[in-house]
């Protein structure tokens, strides 16, 4: 089910996804359509060409709701631990930041999916379960 949406406009080709406190440097990217830490997800995406389309997900209470786009390609699938149960969707510049409740703190299962892996992304679909065990 579609719990959150929000469309952001990026001036660089990363895109940061996770908890609410500072990314850490050490997350780079690389030449890889993503990168993880223990927190935060990058992801890289299309910048200045118009605005990339961000999803937010939990797993379907009722089967008519809106599910995630089966035809993405997943990009990064595991745990992210979530502080203060919030998750950050932002430009790597801090210009632009949506923050969404998902639940209380804890480690939540995390799937991240994009229409097209590396540098012409522009939609992003995340799935959020948990908190995990």
């Amino acid at each position: 089910m579609q719990i959150a949406g929000v469309d952001i406009y990026l001036n660089h080709p990363v895109l940061h996804l996770g908890a609410t406190d500072w990314v850490p440097l050490s997350l780079a990217l690389d030449a890889a359509p993503a990168a993880s830490c223990d927190t935060h997800v990058a992801v890289r995406v299309r910048p200045q060409r118009g605005l990339i389309k961000v999803r937010l997900f939990t797993p379907p209470d009722d089967p008519q709701t809106e599910d995630p786009d089966a035809e993405f390609t997943t990009v990064f699938d595991g745990p992210l631990l979530l502080p203060d149960g919030r998750i950050a969707v932002g430009d790597v510049e801090q210009l632009t930041r949506f923050v969404h409740r998902v639940g209380d703190r804890g480690q939540f299962n995390v799937r991240v999916a994009v229409d097209t892996p590396g540098p012409d992304a522009s939609a992003i679909d995340i799935v959020i379960t948990g908190p995990s065990k």
